[in-house]
């Protein structure tokens, strides 16, 4: 008797997850929000990343979705050259400035780029870096092409992360609270089992990082978690709202720079939301598949 599991086309799982969400963000709204991203500081989920990575000395390193550096700058500042590509040209301004800041301009290269582009005409040919890197940024409904993709122009490593739960715009404790069902696979376990099937041996471990959400009045607040009941928990509106009403508070830093591409708004819940990532890292060595 075969198992459902060793039956299942992940990869086409995947397909039909990506259709039932909501479209990703294109360039155009990246470049709008790319003013708010620029790191003024190793942010301590990027410090648990790179720690992870493990990048060797002088090893060169392709940071695939770069946004504004907040990787890409970090690694060259440690010496390393950074192939940072991202397909917002302003996130990609914001980068450069963001090296020349730094005084790392030499070492990172800003290149245009999407997921499902050329990446051979791109100049990205097979094992052109040591290491490639993808942070929270795989947006693509074919993501075993993506995963190829990394694994061809990589001789050494692969490192990514993505969701470890059921969404970095998903509250956990918050559904719970509230009564409704939470959807406990993330994202991970379709990049896990289509690199399994690819012929790869992926390890993984986790990095949890903190976001603290603002908004700009109550009735914004309940707007904006109510995307998280979506499909079939949209009657718990009610006990939402009565949630909000007894957790959002006044945010004493209200017009700073926030984590969502804009200023921060005069409210906040009371209690930051804990977002766990999966790391996933692989030998690109050698890999069977490609």
């Amino acid at each position: 008797m075969r198992s459902a599991l060793l039956e299942t086309d992940w990869n086409e799982e995947w397909m039909a997850l990506q259709a039932q969400r909501p479209a990703p963000d294109d360039p155009a709204r990246w470049d709008a929000r790319a003013r708010h991203f620029r790191p003024r500081e190793t942010h301590p989920y990027a410090r648990d990343f790179i720690e992870l990575a493990a990048i060797g000395a002088g090893e060169s390193v392709l940071d695939m979705g770069c946004g504004a550096g907040s990787l890409a700058i970090p690694l060259a500042r440690a010496g390393h050259r950074v192939i940072a590509a991202d397909f917002s040209a302003r996130m990609l301004e914001m980068l450069e400035e963001g090296a020349r800041d730094a005084g790392v301009p030499d070492l990172v290269r800003a290149l245009p780029l999407a997921w499902d582009d050329d990446w051979d005409a791109a100049g990205l040919g097979p094992g052109c870096v040591d290491v490639a890197l993808a942070s929270r940024s795989i947006a693509t409904s074919d993501l075993r092409a993506a995963l190829s993709r990394l694994t061809r122009v990589a001789r050494r490593r692969c490192c990514i992360t993505l969701s470890a739960d059921a969404g970095p715009r998903v509250d956990g404790r918050i559904l719970r609270a509230i009564g409704t069902r939470v959807a406990h696979c993330g994202d991970y376990v379709y990049a896990f089992n289509i690199l399994v099937g690819m012929g790869l041996a992926p390890e993984v471990r986790y990095i949890s990082s903190t976001r603290r959400d603002t908004f700009r009045s109550a009735d914004d607040a309940v707007a904006e978690l109510s995307r998280m009941l979506a499909g079939g928990n949209e009657d718990r509106i009610g006990a939402l709202r009565a949630y909000v009403d007894g957790h959002l508070v006044a945010n004493p830093d209200a017009g700073a720079p926030g984590e969502k591409g804009g200023p921060q708004g005069p409210f906040m819940l009371d209690r930051e939301r804990v977002v766990r990532w999966a790391f996933l890292s692989w030998d690109a060595a050698g890999s069977p598949d490609m």
